[in-house]
């Protein structure tokens, strides 16, 4: 019998995933299929991977939102979602929270884009056995009125599988506090609330994403460090960061994963609770699984440290009770077994 090797290994480990965004998720061929289809330009390339190159997060987010524009029908809405859940199972992802920008598809109805999503989502569940739930992310640049309407939108098509809504975008000029009353709105109708702070904002946009939005938990927050009290605050209270390795090394300052002061690390070691997610795989040129073996090899994640961000995972995500409780019972055992055999 074969040797599994560490790579497999890695990616046999049962993984939640809480930070990918679906258009982020669009692989290269299927960018370009999906713009020809639909008579959509495309900023200009020589090769089809050369379409994924950008210097910091505002150039990625140019990209991003070209993308998105090529994704027009149903159909495509449902190859995309497939696609990016294919993906997440083949790296071990058994649940996937994923965020999706509905605002960024010029002109396409709610009710197109979600029809698409949920069977891609049905689809994906059928032939790989993942779960998932859609996270709608507000685009902040667009401010508290565009938002508004954009909740009424989500609230009008919202369907099971929606649990939550994100704050995301170009963090730096656009704090929360605005958003306070949509994400007020947002969780008196059920929604579960996350956002994007600390990546390229302060920390003080961590502070205001807890105490004004009032979400569950931070996507990013490597910032937090610049703020000694509000990190020994968030250690108390347990609030995940839903951090990506390979996302700092092109949207931050911290590019160099195997410095000894790169946030991750040093979130970790701070005895933040801290989860290990893809964000916009493709488009950095990783996987889930990559995403993994980079915190085990570089960032200086132990065994334990894995196993505690996994379970973690688990708890922090919007799953039903009775599933968390099952799932950490089951996966107890599976998470230790694996990780003996890399020992």
């Amino acid at each position: 019998m074969q040797t599994a090797t560490r790579s497999e290994l890695v990616r046999a480990l049962p993984k939640v995933e809480l930070h990918v965004h679906l258009e982020g998720t669009i692989q290269p061929h299927t960018a370009v299929d999906l713009a020809r289809k639909n008579s959509v330009s495309l900023p200009a390339f020589d090769s089809v991977e050369d379409l994924y190159s950008y210097s910091d997060l505002a150039d990625f987010l140019v990209i991003y939102t070209a993308l998105a524009k090529s994704v027009v029908e149903v159909d495509d809405f449902r190859r995309i979602t497939y696609e990016m859940l294919q993906s997440a199972s083949s790296n071990g992802a058994r649940h996937v929270e994923f965020f999706i920008s509905p605002h960024a598809h010029d002109g396409i109805p709610f009710s197109v884009q979600f029809e698409g999503i949920v069977k891609g989502m049905t689809d994906a569940e059928t032939d790989f056995g993942v779960r998932s739930a859609i996270v709608p992310g507000i685009n902040r640049e667009l401010g508290p009125a565009a938002a508004e309407e954009y909740l009424d939108e989500i609230l009008a098509n919202r369907c099971d599988q929606l649990l939550g809504i994100g704050l995301d975008y170009y963090e730096a000029p656009y704090p929360p506090e605005p958003f306070a009353e949509v994400f007020a709105r947002a969780r008196r109708n059920g929604l579960h609330l996350t956002a994007h702070a600390g990546e390229a904002g302060p920390a003080a946009y961590v502070r205001s994403s807890i105490d004004v939005l009032k979400v569950d938990r931070i996507d990013h927050g490597y910032n937090i460090l610049e703020d000694p009290d509000l990190v020994a605050r968030c250690r108390e209270s347990g609030i995940m960061f839903t951090c990506c390795p390979s996302t700092t090394t092109h949207t931050t300052s911290a590019r160099d994963l195997s410095a000894p002061d790169h946030p991750i690390r040093r979130m970790k070691e701070a005895g933040l609770v801290v989860s290990i997610n893809s964000d916009d795989p493709p488009m950095f040129r990783t996987d889930l699984g990559k995403e993994y073996e980079a915190a085990m090899d570089v960032l200086g994640f132990g065994p334990a440290d894995m196993k505690r961000s996994i379970l973690a995972s688990i708890e922090h995500s919007w799953m039903d009770d009775a599933t968390k409780k099952l799932w950490r019972s089951e996966w107890d055992a599976e998470i230790d077994r694996i990780l003996d055999q890399m020992a």
